[in-house]
């Protein structure tokens, strides 16, 4: 029989207490992984805390013949994301792998967004997945080890109406991603990113009040929680070394690789630019290269398969 792929490997993962995060944690047991289980147990807005939905994930865990142990520390806290990991080495002896995974919404449209809406969604997003990953850095730097996975989305890769704040954490957890992938290669960690399409609690809240909304919502019913799972437990094991600094997505049973930013046209005028050149010549020139206000719906606009 083939070993586990992530057998005796330690792994945090965050907001795992339901939805994608939770068949995370439950996948990486079955294959062999130790998981801290974290989840502040909070609402999709991020309002209150139930710790016992940690615990759940780890009593299914436990049942079913592995190791967990949760936590309920919150991931937007610099001293909270540091007790993770620490509770990681105090309980299983190291850590190998970091999953960032928790995550809120506070979904309005850009002109009426809030203050609050908006450093709340940063907080737990971006700086939750920087305070987790950095706390985590020392001890893969020490072993020259480990792996760090990011949870992004498509509204921050392509775009989404009233996400103004949800997107622009996402987007920024791709670079956050690939600035820790070129900083640790020499100590061979490697960070990556999925963008999971799955229903769950969070896509749960989205509105169902137009045919359009609707007819989208049906559609991500049908892509399952668990279809993430696999891709995830190929990324944080060592089958994986030499994968670093990429962008996947999960789209029920397709995977995709998400293209980076590159120059797609160029234009030289010797003498240089005027505002009145660039009106007349590189404009036009370029228009046709331009990228359309599009959403994920418009590009992914097939039925899963």
């Amino acid at each position: 029989m083939n070993e586990r792929f992530l057998q005796d490997k330690v792994v945090l993962v965050t907001g795992a207490g339901g939805g994608i995060g939770r068949e995370l944690a439950l996948a990486l047991a079955a294959e062999g992984a130790r998981v801290l289980v974290n989840d502040l147990g909070s609402s999709v807005a991020g309002e209150g805390q139930d710790r016992s939905r940690a615990q759940a994930v780890v009593d299914a865990i436990r049942a079913a013949g592995g190791e967990a142990s949760a936590n309920g520390d919150s991931v937007a806290d610099w001293a909270a994301a540091h007790r993770m990991v620490e509770q990681a080495l105090d309980t299983f002896g190291r850590i190998d792998a970091v999953i960032n995974n928790a995550g809120i919404l506070r979904d309005r449209f850009f002109h009426n967004m809030s203050a609050d809406e908006w450093r709340t969604v940063i907080d737990v997003h971006l700086n939750g997945t920087f305070y987790v990953s950095r706390a985590a850095a020392p001890h893969f730097k020490a072993q020259q080890s480990g792996a760090y996975l990011h949870m992004t989305s498509t509204s921050g890769l392509i775009g989404n109406l009233g996400q103004a704040n949800y997107s622009a954490a996402k987007l920024g957890i791709v670079a956050l991603s690939k600035s820790i992938a070129l900083d640790m290669a020499k100590f061979s960690v490697r960070s990556n990113c999925i963008s999971p399409f799955a229903y769950s609690r969070m896509i749960g809240s989205i509105p169902t009040d137009t045919p359009e909304q609707q007819a989208r919502v049906e559609r991500l019913q049908r892509m399952q929680t668990h279809q993430i799972a696999p891709l995830a437990v190929y990324l944080a094991s060592e089958a994986a070394r030499e994968v670093s600094g990429q962008i996947f997505a999960v789209r029920a049973n397709e995977i995709f690789l998400i293209s980076q930013n590159r120059p797609i046209r160029s234009l030289h005028r010797g003498e240089g630019w005027t505002a009145q050149s660039i009106a007349e010549h590189a404009m036009p020139a370029l228009r046709a290269s331009f990228y359309p206000l599009e959403r994920s719906p418009d590009v992914f606009s097939w039925d899963p398969v």
